[in-house]
Formats: structure tokens, C-alpha cells, sequence
């Protein structure tokens, strides 16, 4: 009997986003017949868990950055840590070298932990932030870069879940100017298919990313809740959190929705709020649903992609400090919401992971392992 191809599956814990548009791509592993392993720390082996609960998990501990509110002090908030993610980064490389001996994994995908490369494995990087951005100029940008590079070099593939050519969702920060060698652009992922639904909220509120913006943003949407005449959808970001919410008179409150169920929410919403994160961008251009988005504060990621998919006219956006429920809602209402640049590819990341399985079966055949 012909053993199945194992691999391991690794995202960063900065946020949800690099867990969940994991999802759709450990899907398509099982589909392709491999035995798929899950690492991760508690917060990301909770939802890990809940979405496959028949797969085997292993602890890896994560970077643990702590963001700082403001736009002024994120940047020298990131620099106090380096030394901290650097030593993540190589702590994750040795724990990748001891995990091997245990487990005999084919391949490696790592949604952006630098340090899970080995050449004892094939491995794979996700990432959508080729060029960085800093927030400290365009120096420390080419500085970053560099580093990002360098890393990502030792991995035998980089895969971008974005379009190649001039239609793309993350713009600048993975187009233009110099590219990595190992580089393919395998299209637009999403965990959420289209569904039709009855109408039951006016809005859903999304909240996502790292402390203590989640909670900032939480307690300033809660005190506009009751001031919005309409039915909401509230989800907190909280999938460890296992005290049940309290509702109030005109708002569903959620700590956590499986993917099936929030893109069924989705379906029952007539308008979404959440960040403008990358794994949210491409839910919703795969939905082509109309949302609100409002970067976290200081993120120059999240302000960048807001303001490239606003001036696309993709989504409608506002800051944090200017948000008003209400207000944003009539303004929207006018907005275009114009997906129709986009390519309709988002199964193309399926022909890669098709590749992947040619290859590591092939690696396999050739040593008669």
C-alpha cells in the first residue's frame, strides 16, 4: 500500500488572517490525499481545532508581537521587538529540525514564520508582503526587504495569493521593482463560497488582529451599537474566549464563527465592517459582498490596502477615529463596490498544490520511500 504524502502546516499567529485563508488550502491537501499535520500555539490551535478536528496538531509557539495603538508609536513598537522576532525566528528553525526527526513530513507550508525552512524538506512560504511596509520610509523599507528576501530565499517556493498583471488586490506590496527567484502568484484564496440567503442582518461587524486594537475597537463599536437603528451581526475575534457573550436588543453577539458559519453570516448581511487584512480582502472579492473597511490604527499594511482598494473603487473605507456607524453606512451607499477587474481564479491555487503532490510523489518514487 502506497503511504500518503505528509505535510506540515504552520501560520503565523500575527492576527486570524494567516490561519484562516489556510483553511481553503489544507481543504484541498485532504482532497489531494495527504495526511495533513497543524501547528500552531493555543489561540491558533482553538480555531485549528474547531475547523478540523480530525487532524493531528503540534505546539508551536508565536512571535507574540505586541502592537502599540497609534500610528506614531507602532513603528518604534516593531523595532524594540526585532530582537525578540529574530530569536523567534530561530527558535522555529531549530524546533523545525527537531520535529523532523520525529516525523518524517514530505513538505512544509509556512504562512509567513520565517524560520520553517530546512533542506531535509521541501518547504513553501506564503506571503502577500514582499515589499513591506514599515511606516519609516521608503530606506527602511529597502532594508526590510532585503531581510525579507533573504529569508524567503531559503525556502524552495514563495507562493502570493494574489494576481499576477495589473488587476491585483495587494498592489504594491507584492508587484513592482525586484521579485524573489522562487516566486508564484497562485491567484486570489478564500475559505467562503457563494450562498443565497434570506436578509437577516444590516450589518456584521468583523473584528480580527492583535491586542490591544481588538479591544480598543470593540469597546468604541459596542457604546454605537444601540445608537444604530437596524439588526447587527456582532462577531468579537475571541475563538478561545468560552464564556458565552451577552446579546443586546439589537445586536447577535459572537466570541467566534467556524468559516461555514460566518460565511453564512455573511450571506445574511446586507453590509460587512471589518479591517481591511489581507485574508479579508480576498473573502470578499470572492463574495464580491459590499463592506466597510477601517485599517487597524498605526498598520501601514491595512492603511495601504484600504486606501489602494478605495481609490479602486473596490471598497469603501474610513479610519478608526472617524468611524460613524450610521454616517458611513449612507456614505457607502454611494460608493461603485467595482469588482469587475478582477479575475474570477480563485481555484487556481489549486493547480499549485496539484503540483506540489506531483512533486513530493515524485521525490518519493524516486527514493522508494
Amino acid at each position: 500500500m502506497e503511504k500518503r504524502p505528509k505535510i506540515l502546516v504552520a501560520p503565523l499567529d500575527w492576527g486570524l488572517g494567516h490561519l484562516t485563508r489556510c483553511i481553503p488550502i489544507v481543504n484541498e491537501l485532504i482532497i489531494r490525499g495527504w495526511e495533513v499535520w497543524l501547528a500552531g500555539n493555543e489561540r491558533g490551535l482553538a480555531v485549528m481545532r474547531k475547523e478540523f478536528p480530525q487532524l493531528s496538531t503540534v505546539y508551536l509557539e508565536g512571535y507574540n508581537v505586541i502592537y502599540h495603538p497609534s500610528k506614531k508609536g507602532f513603528s518604534l513598537k516593531i523595532i524594540k521587538q526585532l530582537p525578540k522576532i529574530l530569536g523567534s525566528i530561530k527558535a522555529e528553525n531549530r524546533w523545525l529540525k527537531n520535529i523532523l526527526k520525529k516525523h518524517r513530513f514530505d513538505a512544509v507550508i509556512s504562512d509567513n514564520r520565517f524560520g520553517l525552512y530546512n533542506s531535509a524538506v521541501y518547504t513553501i512560504f506564503i506571503s502577500h508582503q514582499l515589499h513591506v511596509k514599515s511606516g519609516m520610509g521608503k530606506w527602511a523599507d529597502s532594508i526590510v526587504q532585503k531581510i525579507n528576501y533573504r529569508y524567503i530565499s531559503r525556502f524552495n517556493e514563495c507562493w502570493v495569493p494574489d494576481y499576477p498583471g495589473k488587476e491585483t488586490l495587494s498592489g504594491e506590496l507584492s508587484h513592482g521593482g525586484p521579485l524573489p527567484g522562487n516566486l508564484q502568484y497562485i491567484g486570489a484564496i478564500s475559505r467562503f463560497e457563494k450562498m443565497n440567503a434570506a436578509k437577516k442582518y444590516d450589518v456584521l461587524i468583523v473584528l480580527s488582529g492583535p491586542e490591544p486594537g481588538r479591544t480598543n475597537w470593540e469597546k468604541k463599536l459596542l457604546k454605537a451599537l444601540p445608537l444604530f437603528k437596524g439588526k447587527i451581526c456582532f462577531v468579537r475575534g475571541l475563538p478561545e474566549n468560552n464564556v458565552p457573550p451577552v446579546n443586546t436588543e439589537n445586536a447577535a453577539v459572537f466570541n467566534h464563527l467556524s468559516a461555514r458559519e460566518l460565511n453564512f453570516a455573511i450571506a445574511q448581511s446586507e453590509w460587512v465592517i471589518c479591517r481591511s487584512g489581507y485574508t479579508s480582502i480576498m473573502d470578499l472579492v470572492s463574495l464580491q459582498h459590499k463592506a466597510i473597511l477601517v485599517p487597524t490604527p498605526g498598520q501601514p499594511e491595512q492603511e495601504y490596502l484600504a486606501a489602494h482598494l478605495f481609490q479602486k473603487k473596490i471598497f469603501y473605507t474610513t479610519t478608526e477615529d472617524a468611524f460613524m456607524l450610521q454616517h458611513d453606512i449612507a456614505q457607502a451607499q454611494q460608493f461603485p463596490f467595482d469588482f469587475s477587474g478582477l479575475a474570477d481564479n480563485s481555484s487556481h491555487y489549486k493547480n499549485f498544490i496539484q503540483r506540489l503532490t506531483e512533486i513530493i510523489t515524485s521525490q518519493k518514487n524516486e527514493t522508494g520511500l
